[in-house]
């Protein structure tokens, strides 16, 4: 590979996994394996045909299941076979506050709640990831991927405070600044990666999604996948 080639962008689509009943309930997922729900698996089979014409090289995600259940429907969008998993596109690891509520963790632990909702880069519940050991994991895993695919297309399907980071990394936002952007379920995010870092071209394409259906189709749709 010449150093020509070498410093040709590479195009990223980033990408949430489909919804899952813990979004609902506002419960902390983490890095426990959560499938996707009926409208999950609706809104995933929707990217089949949103990445149709992409020209994607590669799909990689996560090895957590919600993502995985994702990605399938991306790589048959891309006409590919091999679905790559890799753990550093895993969310963020929130030890002994994953499966409890926001509610219930404000409740349990107050303090630490506070730490967290203010974003201290060094705060981590107990067993789980520093905000800024969890930024420097999937910026780097995210990098480290596009970079083996300069001047080509990928996918990573991933997590909400993975696209978090990535954002924060492409448009140079301070780690403890307060999200003003959103990161939806199954949701096409825009990057380009270059030798010199990420850049953003465009976030929140959701019109792959628009309208939702009525529950019953989603209950047709998701019972049929």
């Amino acid at each position: 590979m010449t150093g020509h080639a070498m410093e040709l962008p590479t195009r990223i689509l980033a990408i949430r996994h489909g919804e899952t009943d813990w979004n609902l309930e506002t419960r902390i997922q983490g890095q426990l394996d959560i499938p996707l729900n009926e409208r999950g698996r609706w809104q995933a089979s929707q990217l089949s045909q949103a990445v149709l014409h992409e020209g994607l090289s590669a799909v990689y995600s996560s090895d957590l299941l919600r993502a995985q259940e994702t990605a399938q429907w991306v790589l048959r969008g891309a006409g590919l076979s091999q679905l790559n998993l890799d753990a550093g596109l895993r969310e963020r690891g929130f030890g002994v506050f994953e499966g409890h509520t926001y509610q219930e963790i404000e409740a349990r632990w107050p303090g630490e709640s506070e730490r967290w909702r203010k974003r201290e880069p060094d705060f981590g519940a107990e067993g789980g990831e520093t905000l800024c050991d969890f930024y420097a994991r999937c910026v780097a895993a995210a990098s480290r991927l596009a970079s083996a695919h300069p001047g080509e297309s990928i996918a990573l399907v991933t997590h909400g405070g993975v696209l978090d980071c990535l954002y924060r990394a492409a448009t140079r936002v301070d780690l403890q600044a307060p999200r003003t952007w959103k990161v939806g379920n199954a949701g096409i995010n825009r990057l380009l990666h270059t030798p010199q870092g990420f850049i953003l071209v465009g976030w929140g394409d959701n019109g792959h999604l628009d309208p939702q259906p009525e529950d019953d189709l989603v209950d047709r749709v998701g019972h049929a996948a």
